[in-house]
């Protein structure tokens, strides 16, 4: 086992950014240009795996790094998958879809070791309880803005909406990028030092996480 090099995280996401911020790993922010569009009779797990793994192949082939993370996050309610919103009549939709019920959050990340070819991918999936917002709540919240960049158009830590009734995963996954699974993702690779990860990530959030254990255990 070996201590982990600088990270290539391939991905604009100021959320991404922040949380990798917490863990004290040194990484670098490089952003790389795909095509998102689902592909037919592609589910919800399926997408965001293929993205993941599509960011991280084309970081890959334009930066000579050492190692190299992509991620990807989306929701979705059923099978259907609830992208950044076009528009706030799009983003007022889905806010209205999701509320008083249960959707899911996945968020699939790849690691590729540049030294050796050697990649790995994660996928966490966490079911999500919407409370009942009212539609004035929902306006409010629209004109913060907030929701245009975020899939499904909301995000889970936003203080003045809070949108979340239970949530019972991984935190970080639906803000994301779970953090725990890219502790185990590196451990796969052969890279050590990463015991303070889950304590750290609990700490920011304020979240008593009841999954970290399954998790690391490869569950």
């Amino acid at each position: 086992m070996s201590r982990v090099p600088p990270i290539l995280l391939a991905s604009n996401s100021p959320r991404r950014k922040e949380l990798m911020g917490w863990i004290s790993l040194d990484f670098s922010v490089r952003a790389v240009d795909i095509d998102e569009m689902v592909l037919p009779a592609e589910d919800p797990k399926e997408y965001v795996a293929r993205l993941s793994r599509s960011k991280a192949e084309a970081s890959a082939k334009e930066n000579p790094w050492r190692l190299i993370l992509g991620a990807d996050t989306t929701v979705a309610d059923g099978n259907e998958i609830l992208g950044k919103p076009l528009d706030r009549i799009d983003a007022r939709r889905m806010l209205s879809q999701l509320r008083g019920r249960v959707h899911w959050v996945h968020t699939a990340l790849t690691l590729i070791d540049g030294t050796n070819g050697r990649r790995v991918s994660e996928l966490c999936s966490t079911p999500v309880e919407m409370r009942d917002y009212s539609d004035a709540e929902i306006e409010t919240y629209l004109d913060t803005g907030d929701p245009m960049d975020k899939a499904g158009a909301y995000a889970i830590q936003h203080a003045g909406f809070h949108p979340v009734v239970n949530m019972a995963g991984c935190f970080a996954s639906v803000i994301g990028l779970p953090l725990c699974h890219l502790v185990r993702g590196l451990r796969k690779l052969g890279y050590d030092g990463l015991d303070t990860v889950p304590v750290t990530c609990q700490q920011n959030l304020r979240y008593d996480c009841p999954v970290t254990q399954q998790i690391l255990n490869g569950q």
